[in-house]
This record gives structure tokens, C-alpha cells and sequence, in this order.
């Protein structure tokens, strides 16, 4: 059973904070098909001691230049999530970073 904080102003139910190893930070990411995109992708990982416990990645576009990976890791801190983010978006060749969490209970 979750513990759980009661306003009593306004009887709202809110959900304590989850700890960082309840969270999955959830990363999609889209490059340009190029050999070099996916080690890069997963050293920012690594540089941090982190396995990511789900990775996919397709070719897709046209002419099967777009590589599209989905990933998600657990155990970041909202920092560590935010700069993983933004090493990755500052890439060559990576055209979009997008980033969202799961949170289990």
C-alpha cells in the first residue's frame, strides 16, 4: 500500500515523492541513420554507470535514413535525466530528443 500526504485544506489525496529507483526516465530519439549514432547514444548512459533496461531502435524514412531509438533507464535524478537529454540532442546528427518518465507505485 502507497503512503500518501492528506491536505487539510482541501482533503486532496497526494502521492508521496517516488524515489529515483521508481522512476523510468522514458527517452525517444531521432537521427539520422548513421553507424556512429547508437554508441554515441548509449556512452552518455554508460559515462553515468547506467544500463538502459530497454532499448529499441528501427531504420525508417523513405530511404532508410532516419533511425528512430526508443530507451528508457532507471535510477537517473531529474538532473542526470535533463543533461543525458541534452548531451544527446547536441550530437551530430541527432535531429530530436524527447524525454518523459514512468513512475511505478
Amino acid at each position: 500500500m502507497q503512503d500518501v500526504a492528506v491536505s487539510p485544506s482541501f482533503h486532496t489525496v497526494f502521492p508521496e515523492p517516488a524515489n529515483e529507483a521508481d522512476v523510468t526516465a522514458c527517452f525517444s530519439v531521432q537521427a539520422r541513420a548513421e553507424p556512429s549514432v547508437m554508441p554515441r547514444v548509449l556512452e552518455t548512459f554508460a559515462k553515468l554507470g547506467l544500463i538502459p533496461t530497454r532499448w529499441h531502435s528501427d531504420l525508417g524514412g523513405r530511404r532508410r535514413d532516419e533511425l528512430t531509438i526508443d530507451l528508457q533507464v532507471q535510477g537517473l535524478t531529474d538532473a542526470q535525466r535533463d543533461h543525458a537529454a541534452a548531451v544527446m540532442r547536441s550530437m551530430v546528427s541527432v535531429t530530436s530528443v524527447l524525454v518523459s518518465e514512468k513512475r511505478f507505485s
